[in-house]
């Protein structure tokens, strides 16, 4: 994220306040939330493209919320972002895609999930075969496109 991209701090802690609500930590599954502070900061650094989109979520939000959405009571906070999801499912997917990206590469996410804590590249990893005879009506439907020139 480049400067220009940064959020402001009022912004970041709206942003705190959402997160929060969305991945609660689990001690049950031994995994933090989204508010964890190395994920957390993981999110703040890979805003990126996103920025802009974010920036009018998290306006929306506190118009909402009438000002910081930090100062609500939990529940009434709880029930302004299920109204913002529900109301505003554009913006809301933009918060969520950015949150999801950052939460699932956290390396004790991945432990927890059961998945090797490595990139994916250059191993890859293993996919259970499915029915390939899915794929038949396709094949069958035959060329729906034009060759390139």
């Amino acid at each position: 994220m480049t400067a220009d991209d940064a959020l402001s701090t009022s912004e970041q802690e709206t942003l705190l306040c959402v997160v929060k609500h969305m991945i609660p930590p689990s001690p049950a599954y031994d995994v933090p939330g989204a508010a964890d502070p190395d994920i957390f900061a993981d999110i703040l650094r890979s805003v990126g493209r996103d920025a802009p989109a974010l920036r009018q979520s998290l306006a929306e939000i506190t118009r909402r919320a009438g000002g910081q959405l930090a100062m609500l009571p939990s529940e009434e906070q709880a029930r302004l972002l299920m109204e913002f999801r529900t109301d505003r499912s554009d913006l809301a997917g933009i918060v969520e895609a950015v949150t999801v990206r950052c939460y699932y590469r956290d390396d004790r996410v991945m432990h927890s999930i059961g998945m090797e804590t490595r990139p994916p590249f250059p191993i890859g990893f293993a996919v259970r075969q499915g029915d390939w005879s899915l794929l038949d009506p396709v094949r069958e439907r035959g060329k729906i496109y034009r060759d390139a020139d």
